[in-house]
Order: C-alpha cells, then sequence, then structure tokens
C-alpha cells in the first residue's frame, strides 16, 4: 500500500535529518520532503548541510543502503505510511505564538494526506494545537492517527542522544500510540507514554526549565560583578562536592531558536500570567547590555576596537538562530569605536580570521564557548571578557 515507511516533512533541518537518519540507520525505509531544494541535493549527495557530530558518516551509509531518499516534491507524503512533520508554532514580533504556520503546513499537507496514514507532530508546539490538527483532518474527511512525540536532543549530540534519552510519546487514537511505540522503540527501549496536551507541556516545561536556570545564574553573574566579585569563585563554592546545586549553570548567552520562544509560548498559554518566564526573558536578554554597559563604565569604549568571539548560539554549532552574539554585535555598534568578529563554525562573509581579530582588537570577549577558545593565546596587553569562563581564569569584567 506504501513505498516508503516514514516521509519526514522539513526533513534537512536540525530536528528532522538526524531523525531520518537514525530511522534509516535502524532499516526503516526513510523518505525525506524539505522544500529547500539546495539543502536536498546537499544530502542527497552524502553532505550534511549543518554541524551534527556523527552523523555525516552515518548519513553517507543510509544512503547507500537505499533507507534514506530525499525529495522536493510533496506527493511522497502519500505514499508514506507514517508522516513525521517538524513544523512548530514560533512566535511573533509581539511574542505571540503564530498558528498560521502550523494552519498553511497542515492545509498545504491535506491533498496528499491519505486514510489509515499516521502523523506524528515531532516539533514543540503550542499546546492544544495537535488536537486541533486532529480536529482539522477529521473536518477534511480524513481518518488518520494523530500523535505528538517531542524531540528532546541537545543539538551536535543528536547521534547519540536519539538512541540514549526516552522517548516521550502520545496519540488521539490507540492504533497511534501503538505506531509510536513500534517507531521510536526502534530507537530506544525508554518509552513514556502521556496524553497529547501533557506531551505538548513536557516539551515546553522542558526548555522553559533550562532557560529560567540559565537566568538564575547570569543574575547571580551580573550581582557578583557589580560588588567586583567573580562569580566562579562563588559558583565553584557553591556545587564543588554539593549535589543540591550542582545543576547551577554557569553563565553566558542564553538563546537558540527554542528557550526564549518557548518561555514565551508558556506565558501566552496561561493568559500572560507566567512571572517567573517573563523575568527570565528579561535577565538573559539583557545580559549583552550589561556586558557593554560595564565596559563603557570601565573604559573609553568608542575609541577602541572590540572583538567577538564565536556567532553561534552554542558551542561548538555552526548554528546561528537567535544568537545574542549578534545582539551584542548591534549594541556595539552603537558604543564602540569598532566592532569585529569571528566563529570557527559559522559561514559568513562578515567573520574575519581569528588571527586577525585578535590583532586588531583592544578588548576580546568569548561569546560563544567553543572549544577552539580553551587554548587561545592572546598577548597580556588585550583586555579579555570571559563571561562563560572558558579560559578558566574567572568571568569578572
Amino acid at each position: 500500500m506504501f513505498i516508503y515507511d516514514i516521509c519526514v516533512i522539513g526533513g534537512c533541518g536540525h530536528v528532522g535529518l538526524p531523525l531520518s537518519i537514525a530511522l534509516a540507520e535502524r532499516g526503516k525505509k526513510v523518505i525525506v520532503y524539505d522544500i529547500n531544494t539546495e539543502s536536498v541535493n546537499t544530502v542527497r549527495q552524502g553532505n550534511m548541510p549543518f554541524h551534527e557530530k556523527g552523523a555525516g558518516e552515518m548519513l553517507q551509509k543510509v544512503l547507500a543502503d537505499s533507507t534514506l531518499k530525499l525529495s522536493d516534491s510533496p506527493n511522497v507524503i502519500s505514499d508514506s505510511e507514517i508522516v513525521i512533520m517538524i513544523i512548530g508554532t514560533p512566535v511573533d514580533e509581539h511574542l505571540n505564538p503564530k498558528f498560521q504556520v502550523m494552519i498553511d503546513s497542515v492545509n498545504q499537507c491535506i491533498p496528499h494526506f491519505r486514510n489509515g496514514q499516521t502523523l506524528i507532530l515531532r516539533s514543540t508546539v503550542y499546546p492544544g494545537i495537535s488536537e486541533r490538527v486532529n480536529d482539522w483532518l477529521r473536518e477534511a474527511g480524513l481518518a488518520m492517527n494523530v500523535c505528538f512525540c517531542p524531540e528532546r536532543i541537545l543539538e551536535g549530540e543528536a547521534m547519540a542522544e536519539l538512541y540514549s534519552l526516552p522517548q516521550i510519546i502520545s496519540s488521539f487514537t490507540p492504533e497511534g500510540l501503538q505506531k509510536c511505540r513500534d517507531l521510536f522503540g526502534l530507537l530506544t527501549d525508554e518509552l513514556v507514554e502521556v496524553q497529547p496536551t501533557e506531551a505538548e507541556l513536557a516539551k515546553l516545561f522542558t526548555n522553559v526549565w533550562r532557560y529560567i536556570k540559565f537566568a538564575v545564574a547570569n543574575q547571580f553573574y551580573m550581582i557578583a560583578n557589580d560588588y567586583n566579585l567573580d562569580f566562579y569563585n562563588v559558583h565553584h563554592a557553591v556545587t564543588h562536592q554539593y549535589d543540591r546545586a550542582k545543576d547551577l549553570p554557569k553563565a553566558g548567552f542564553a538563546a537558540g531558536p527554542c528557550l526564549f520562544k518557548d518561555a514565551m509560548q508558556l506565558g501566552a498559554f496561561n493568559n500572560g500570567n507566567f512571572y517567573l518566564g517573563h523575568s527570565a526573558m528579561l535577565v538573559n536578554e539583557g545580559l549583552p547590555n550589561y556586558v557593554v554597559q560595564k565596559l563603557k563604565a570601565k573604559y573609553l569604549l568608542k575609541n577602541m576596537t572590540v572583538g567577538i568571539l564565536g556567532m553561534a548560539f552554542k558551542g561548538n554549532s555552526d548554528d546561528i538562530r537567535e544568537s545574542l552574539s549578534y545582539k551584542l554585535h548591534k549594541i556595539l555598534q552603537v558604543h564602540a569605536g569598532k566592532v569585529l568578529s569571528e566563529d570557527p563554525y559559522v559561514t559568513d562573509a562578515s567573520l574575519l580570521p581569528l588571527a586577525k581579530v585578535i590583532e586588531e582588537a583592544d578588548i576580546l570577549i568569548i561569546a560563544t564557548p567553543h572549544k577552539q577558545y580553551r587554548e587561545l593565546n592572546v598577548p597580556e596587553n588585550k583586555i579579555i571578557i570571559d563571561i562563560w569562563n572558558v579560559l578558566g581564569r574567572g568571568g569578572l569584567i
């Protein structure tokens, strides 16, 4: 009845491609559908369009085994028993969820859906969206199993965590839940079964918990720094061989395409009553400006050149989505004499070689904790701002 076991819609991205590769590696016939023809061609040639540890070798293997195929045509949706949709709910400029993205995506797929298929929503969605998708398909006359099974991987570690982390699964039908058991049971023995809205909240709670923890660390960092104390001396005293505080993160730019967005979604879901989440947003989003203001108070910044080391939103990644390094760059353009930037992973014509940035900058800010910076060789006359304590010398500004 079906040519493929699985079709992954949006399958060339950071969530869809590792999952597609993992399922193909387990012997499933997987077709990746993505509207980005350039990415489709890149992956089809055996090249990863982004940095993901261990994925390149496995990609080439599943392509050679013909368990993974790619297409930029939506017709392949009809040929697949299970359809996994990697479409989430973004937020707009007013920090409100944008439902139209999901509405448009489902409507575009409806002509290609078939009775008896199982649709699995994988990306973070506003609570209740899975139920609405289930309603929309019923209204369109389609008898499909609708499921929500959120991803929880750490970007860069997907090819390990897809096999090691428990998978949360849910569905509106018993048949759909069994399909999820069979599918994700290929990756891990640990399955957590909940109701769809519970699964949606579990994903949001996971990301927002991390965001709030980062905000606590960043607020502590600013308090210590304002009193001319090194946060990392205090951090060591708090966490050293003390289990109840070992989850206190380092300070640093908490950004990316998920954490901020999901905190705002949870606030919207709770009718704007999420003061803890909104406070976390103000702390984390305010850290770049805090750094610049501290530099202005200590140095004649308008006559100095500042070099930003690291433009990705997280260490050892090439992903710049919602990176606070770019926010830092914009603020410095107003307050500093000149701003330079570099990143060993990011491809951007505006970035300069590391050696040139070090040579020309008066102040260096390690904005992203890339492993390459751990052995950074910087002349003694350079001012280094190391919020993450990558160099192990503290983070005092």
